[in-house]
C-alpha cells in the first residue's frame, strides 16, 4: 500500500527547511516547537470531544506536522528519521500485543492492561523509581493522577474507601486553618492537597479526573454564557441575588434545551 501524501507531507517538510525553503521553518528547533506540539495535540482533543469530524481531520495533520518538523530536524542533526520513529512504534505495538502478534493468551480487557505493564516494566527496567515517567509537561491534574495510579500498581493503595474520605476532609480542614492564620504559603500547599486527595477519590472511582475538570468547565462556560444572553443589564452591575437568579434561570434554560 503506498501513501503518496505522506511521502509529499515528508517533502514538504524537507523543502521548507532547505536552503531554498523558509527562513522560519529552518529557525525552528525541538524547543522553540514545543508549545506547538502542545497546542495541536489540545486542539485535536477539543475535536474530539465536539464530535467535530472535519475539525478532528484537520487537527490530526496538524499534529502530524509536528510529528514531522521534529522528525526532520533530528535527521539533521543526524540523530533519527521519520522512518526510526515509524519502526520505533511499530515495534512498540507488535511487543505489547503477543496476544495478537505471538501465543499469549488472554481472556479479558485486564489480562491485556496487565501484560502491556508487565513488558513495559521489562522495557524501562533503568527506571530507579515507580514514579519515573510521569510526564513534566502534562497538566498538574494529569499527572497527579497518573502518579496516583502508579502509587498503587506498587501496592500503595488505601484500605477502603471511608479512609479516602477521611483524608479529603481533613485536607479541606488543615486549609481552611492555614487560611485562617493567614498563612499564604501553608495555604497553597494545603489546597495542594485537597486537590490530590480529590484525584484519588476520582481514581479510587475509576472516574479520569482531568475529563472530569474538563466537563466542568465546559459546563460553566455554557451557563455563564447563557447568564449573558438573558441579562437585561451589564453583568457587572448585578447584585449577588440578581446573579444567583440569573444562574439559576441559565442553568434551567440549558437544561430545557437539552430535553
Amino acid at each position: 500500500m503506498n501513501y503518496p501524501n505522506l511521502e509529499r507531507l515528508i517533502d514538504i517538510i524537507k523543502t521548507l527547511r532547505s536552503e531554498n525553503g523558509c527562513a522560519w521553518d529552518r529557525e525552528q528547533t525541538h524547543s522553540t516547537l514545543r508549545r506547538n506540539m502542545l497546542e495541536e495535540a489540545y486542539e485535536a482533543v477539543d475535536a474530539i470531544d465536539d464530535n467535530d469530524m472535519k475539525h478532528l481531520k484537520e487537527e490530526l495533520g496538524d499534529v502530524l506536522l509536528q510529528v514531522v518538523l521534529h522528525s526532520q530536524i533530528a535527521s539533521e542533526e543526524n540523530e533519527f528519521s521519520i522512518e526510526d520513529v515509524a519502526k520505533e512504534i511499530s515495534d512498540k505495538l507488535v511487543r505489547r500485543h503477543p496476544h495478537v502478534f505471538g501465543n499469549v493468551e488472554v481472556s479479558t480487557t485486564d489480562d491485556i492492561v496487565h501484560n502491556w505493564e508487565e513488558i513495559k516494566k521489562q522495557e524501562k527496567k533503568h527506571r530507579k523509581s515507580v514514579m519515573d515517567g510521569v510526564s513534566r509537561a502534562q497538566s498538574a491534574l494529569m499527572s497527579a493522577q497518573k502518579m496516583s495510579k502508579k502509587a498503587v500498581n506498587a501496592g500503595f493503595e488505601w484500605p477502603d474507601e471511608n479512609m479516602l474520605w477521611e483524608c479529603f476532609y481533613s485536607e479541606i480542614k488543615e486549609f481552611k486553618d492555614a487560611v485562617v492564620n493567614n498563612d499564604k504559603a501553608n495555604s497553597e500547599e494545603e489546597f495542594g492537597d485537597i486537590l490530590f486527595a480529590a484525584v484519588n477519590i476520582a481514581r479510587w472511582h475509576h472516574i479520569d479526573a482531568e475529563q472530569a475538570l474538563i466537563i466542568a468547565n465546559r459546563k460553566f462556560m455554557k451557563r455563564f454564557r447563557k447568564m449573558e444572553e438573558l441579562s437585561d443589564k451589564e453583568l457587572e452591575k448585578l447584585s449577588f441575588e440578581e446573579y444567583d437568579e440569573l444562574w439559576r434561570r441559565a442553568k434551567k434554560a440549558l437544561q430545557d434545551g437539552e430535553k
